[in-house]
């Protein structure tokens, strides 16, 4: 079997990062997101790391088209939650849940550049897009090799974990169908969105989570389901709080253009839930096309009609079926952390 380079040690100095995890403040932080990556810092590193061993291609031009996005930055929920449940399942050596954090994120990646082809994104992450910047042809071989790069790093997993991991795929690429069908289609309901939103986002949070639970071995195997089920909903907030703010951000603080939702024709929670109730927004959406002007007195329609509120209502009952999900686990810093991070996720829209 092929193998990838070796996976980056964790690190010489655990004691030193043991030391400040015990340090840290059982209380809620001001900053959950800083004081969930203090906790996981170490493993943290190791996954840029990775990352950085695993870009490299025998192809310069493939590295670079990679590195353009991943460099690129991004929020990091995903390893943040996948390392969080692993430590908050007992795991004790974290070189496998680093490789699992990696393997997300390039999966995840790839993801990003095929949707920019299919999209036609021009921006991602505040610059331009893979596909504006290198072409459809490299973008997508680029995708394709951080898929593979992916599964080299999963293949050394058990066969169940491995599946995990091609079931969230599957779904993923099932989700992009799905959405596409109901890309500028009025007919869409709540239903199909949260349907749509698990496939594309959430089955990657939760298959993830699942295999970094199941390589701790936890004292109970009932906390895998319960980190699965918390990351599940992770990923659906996540999404939410994402569409939200599509619609109401400020363009230089969301990295794309504002409304980019309604320009695409894609069913966000918004739209799906404001064209529910308005007839002439139905009309609308089902345009293949829209002037600036158009777009401009959607996104203030709707914002007018209380769907927004809406949103961030359900993003909140989401959050609260993650946090609740934790309640078998014990009562450490790496749980109380996740539960932070949680809350954190749904101030952004609050």
């Amino acid at each position: 079997m092929i193998r990838g380079p070796p996976a980056a040690p964790v690190g010489p100095h655990r004691r030193t990062h043991t030391d400040r995890r015990a340090n840290t403040a059982r209380t809620p932080p001001d900053n959950p997101a800083a004081t969930a990556a203090l906790l996981v810092a170490d493993e943290l590193e190791s996954v840029e790391t990775r990352l950085g061993e695993v870009l490299s291609s025998r192809e310069p031009r493939m590295t670079e088209i990679a590195d353009h996005l991943i460099s690129a930055g991004g929020k990091r929920v995903r390893p943040m939650v996948t390392l969080l449940g692993f430590r908050a399942c007992g795991g004790s050596v974290a070189i496998d849940a680093v490789d699992v954090a990696v393997a997300l994120e390039l999966i995840h990646s790839a993801s990003l550049l095929h949707d920019d082809i299919i999209d036609e994104n021009d921006t991602r992450r505040g610059r331009a897009s893979a596909r504006s910047k290198y072409g459809i042809a490299h973008t997508l071989v680029a995708g394709d090799f951080l898929f593979s790069r992916a599964f080299q790093i999963c293949g050394r997993f058990d066969a169940e974990q491995i599946n995990w991991a091609a079931e969230a795929c599957i779904a993923l690429t099932e989700g992009e169908i799905m959405q596409s069908r109901f890309r500028n289609n009025p007919e869409v309901t709540l239903d199909d969105y949260l349907e749509i939103v698990y496939r594309k986002t959430a089955s990657l949070f939760e298959q993830g989570a699942r295999i970094s639970a199941a390589l701790a071995r936890p004292q109970d195997p009932s906390w895998v389901d319960a980190i699965a089920n918390c990351a599940r909903h992770v990923g659906l907030t996540f999404q939410i709080v994402d569409d939200v703010l599509d619609m109401t951000a400020d363009e230089s603080d969301l990295g794309k253009p504002v409304g980019l939702d309604i320009r695409e024709g894609n069913p966000s929670l918004p739209i799906v839930l404001a064209i529910a109730e308005d007839r002439e927004l139905a009309d609308l959406f089902a345009a293949e096309s829209l002037s600036d002007g158009e777009v401009g007195a959607v996104l203030a329609r709707i914002r007018r009609s209380g769907v927004i509120e809406d949103c961030q209502r359900l993003a909140i009952e989401h959050a609260r079926a993650a946090q609740q999900a934790l309640a078998p686990l014990p009562d450490t810093a790496y749980r109380d952390s996740l539960c932070a991070l949680i809350e954190q996720l749904i101030t952004r829209v609050a």
